[in-house]
């Protein structure tokens, strides 16, 4: 087997999932597109055991262990852009730039006005302990 059609494939398959890394903005294109390189590794890596007629075959074990890997992450991502897209209504990347929940009115410490600080001349004993040890 020549080694040259597996291994121009996969660079293929790892060009096309850089590409959709970079300029997709929906979470799960870029979820697919880190699933396409992904799968370009595991091209590479049997291609490389066949070609090297390796006896433990440790290129297909290491494609199981990538598969592993692939399927958990891919599992906790779309966990965690379901989420996203539940409490902010979009699941555009480039409207994520902060994943914080939007401070409340009031809050201390979020440009209302308010000192906020271990020194605080209005703060209790339990904030001015709580901040100290964090």
């Amino acid at each position: 087997m020549h080694l040259a059609y597996p291994a121009v494939l996969a660079v293929l398959l790892f060009c096309v999932g850089v590409y959709g890394v970079l300029a997709r903005r929906n979470a799960i294109l870029v979820l697919m597109s880190v699933e396409l390189m992904l799968n370009a590794v595991n091209l590479n890596l049997v291609a490389f055991d066949v070609w090297l007629r390796d006896v433990v075959h440790s290129g297909q074990a290491l494609t199981l262990f990538t598969i592993t890997i692939a399927a958990a992450e891919i599992g906790l991502g779309l966990a965690i852009v379901l989420l996203v897209y539940r409490n902010r209504g979009s699941s555009d990347v480039d409207r994520l730039t902060d994943l914080a929940e939007p401070p409340e009115h009031g809050a201390p410490g979020h440009g209302d006005g308010t000192a906020s600080g271990a020194g605080a001349a209005d703060g209790t004993a339990a904030d001015q302990n709580a901040e100290a040890t964090a």
